[in-house]
């Protein structure tokens, strides 16, 4: 059975576990057998002082992209320090007398998840107030296969944001301990990381191989499909197309008031294999078209180990486009980290201008999309940083 950092982090030799310990988490982070990782470490002795949680909070509830206040935690009774807030690192304050940082929170693999990028704030603040980092690493729960890697190398000159610090696939098929070792060594960070590996976990693994069930990371992943699709249908929120959200198939679905469902699935269907499109109707309960009946689409994905859903989602939203001039619209998407909501596909794909390439002929718009979806030049970028075969 694939074992969880958590998990073997008993196995070892923890002469550190009577130091003050912050913990960054949530309620994702279980031990394989999903006991929540905080309870876990308390049960074994660890003297975990105060927590950190990231954007949705610890109880993984808070909506996108909204405020997160500091709090107590119910299950432990320590407090909580947020890092969704009017801070998105620890300050000297919060570090003042902690010895150890661990940090155990499950990624899904896309660039604008923003766990990530939380986690690149906590490496520079243990830098920063000389503290030890240890993270207690996770699988890819769409796999690590390098070659799977999509999405052009995020812009930082001009997309830079906290859904993309800096350059890197937009799927990039790593765990978050690999790429705490490749920006620490990369970015001349200078944070000292140790990381607590995984075992029986192979690059060519996904979620389901894994036999233990998948715990909602956030409020709108729900499941293992809506893990696989979201590093194309997250796109979505740059456009006036539903995402599924105020659903229970968010990134599973879309669909607006105005759409002909019947019409874009029989042309996307013809003209690619990657996925099957079923029409359906969905009255969402929050987010675009709260309460109102909308034509959407199911995304069926035919082989999960082929899929690319960056460049089937971009086709998606071209024929979405071109379909429906007159009620297609991008919109600004609006959250704590970026109030005005602008430019949000931009930030999304990280890629400056990126709503003129939906603007080219049909064809000129395959071929553009061909080309700024492959990263060639990732795995051997990263790959003296992977951790498992």
């Amino acid at each position: 059975m694939i074992q969880f950092g958590i998990d073997n982090l008993w196995q070892l030799n923890t002469n550190w576990k009577n130091k003050q310990i912050a913990l960054v988490t949530n309620n994702a982070a279980t031990t394989h057998n999903l006991i929540p990782t905080r309870k876990a470490l308390l049960n074994n002795g660890f003297n975990i002082v105060k927590l950190f949680s990231p954007e949705h909070g610890l109880d993984v509830k808070g909506a996108d992209g909204n405020f997160i206040h500091d709090g107590i935690d119910a299950l432990t009774n320590l407090p909580i320090i947020s890092l969704y807030a009017n801070k998105l690192e620890p300050n000297a304050e919060d570090l003042q007398n902690i010895d150890i940082v661990l940090f155990d929170i499950p990624d899904i693999g896309c660039r604008f998840y923003t766990y990530l990028w939380t986690l690149t704030h906590v490496i520079e603040a243990c830098a920063k107030h000389n503290k030890q980092l240890i993270i207690l690493d996770r699988p890819n729960p769409i796999s690590g296969m390098i070659d799977l890697a999509e999405g052009q190398l995020l812009d930082e000159k001009n997309c830079n944001s906290f859904i993309g610090r800096w350059a890197m696939p937009l799927r990039h098929g790593c765990t978050l301990g690999e790429l705490a070792f490749y920006f620490n060594a990369t970015r001349k960070i200078g944070a000292t990381i140790e990381v607590v590996k995984c075992s029986n976990w192979t690059r060519n693994l996904f979620q389901p191989n894994w036999n233990i069930d998948f715990v909602p990371t956030s409020p709108a992943i729900k499941n293992f499909n809506a893990a696989l699709l979201y590093p194309g249908l997250g796109l979505l929120e740059a456009t006036n197309i539903c995402e599924g959200r105020g659903t229970e198939n968010a990134f599973e679905i879309a669909g607006a008031t105005w759409l002909n469902a019947a019409s874009i699935c029989s042309v996307f269907n013809e003209i690619q294999d990657e996925v099957f499109l079923t029409e359906i109707k969905f009255v969402p309960t929050e987010s675009k078209y709260k309460n109102e009946v909308c034509h959407g689409v199911q995304f069926n994905i035919v082989n999960t180990t082929t899929y690319q859903p960056v460049f089937t989602a971009l086709l998606f939203i071209k024929l979405v486009k071109d379909m429906h001039p007159t009620h297609f619209q991008w919109i600004p998407y609006p959250t704590h980290v970026n109030p005005k909501g602008t430019q949000h596909l931009d930030k999304l794909l990280g890629l400056q201008n990126s709503e003129a390439i939906f603007n080219l002929p049909f064809q000129q718009f395959l071929q553009q999309i061909q080309q700024n979806t492959k990263v060639e030049n990732w795995k051997d970028e990263v790959g003296s940083f992977l951790l498992y075969a």
